[in-house]
């Protein structure tokens, strides 16, 4: 499902072949680096580490790679608060590359699918989806992975000048 709330399954993903290279890929390499963790706020900053280092190989600008952690982080928060449905629930995060797009997707093992809802003014959450929304080129929802329970949820950015690191 887009952002406009009509479901289509998104950018394909990275070619089957794709290995994660500990020391880094080259910009024009595509990878794909994918992680488990428990759905658990005291994760979040491992999340945050990953992507982290995943985004400083690329050949973004500064802002694409902050924005980008933003919205990683803003999905990972939102399975841990709306799909957590037990202490052994875990949360995917999957970094994908190619040489001209990057994809992050958060799969949980809720059904439930996330609406975007207006914030109030004086809330302290319910921000989430719009803060992707806005830091991405597209985002949207998937089923699972076949066999697997939930959903997944994802966004991209296109490559926008930026240097290779």
């Amino acid at each position: 499902m887009t952002a406009s709330g009509a479901w289509r399954p998104g950018p394909p993903p990275a070619p089957a072949d794709t290995r994660h290279r500990p020391a880094g890929p080259a910009a024009d390499e595509p990878f794909r680096v994918r992680s488990t963790v428990p759905a658990d706020p005291s994760w979040a900053a491992a999340v945050r580490r990953l992507v982290t280092e995943q985004f400083a190989r690329l050949p973004l600008s500064a802002d694409q790679r902050d924005g980008a952690v933003l919205a990683a982080d803003e999905l990972f928060a939102n399975a841990v608060k709306h799909a957590r449905t037990g202490p052994d629930d875990t949360v995917t995060v999957t970094v994908e590359w190619s040489p001209h797009t990057l994809r992050v997707t958060v799969a949980d093992s809720s059904p439930v699918l996330p609406r975007p809802r207006p914030a109030d003014a004086d809330a302290e959450s319910g921000r989430g989806l719009a803060i992707v929304a806005a830091l991405a080129d597209d985002w949207g929802m998937a089923p699972p992975e076949p066999g697997r329970p939930g959903k997944r949820v994802w966004f991209t950015l296109r490559r926008r000048g930026g240097t290779a690191p």
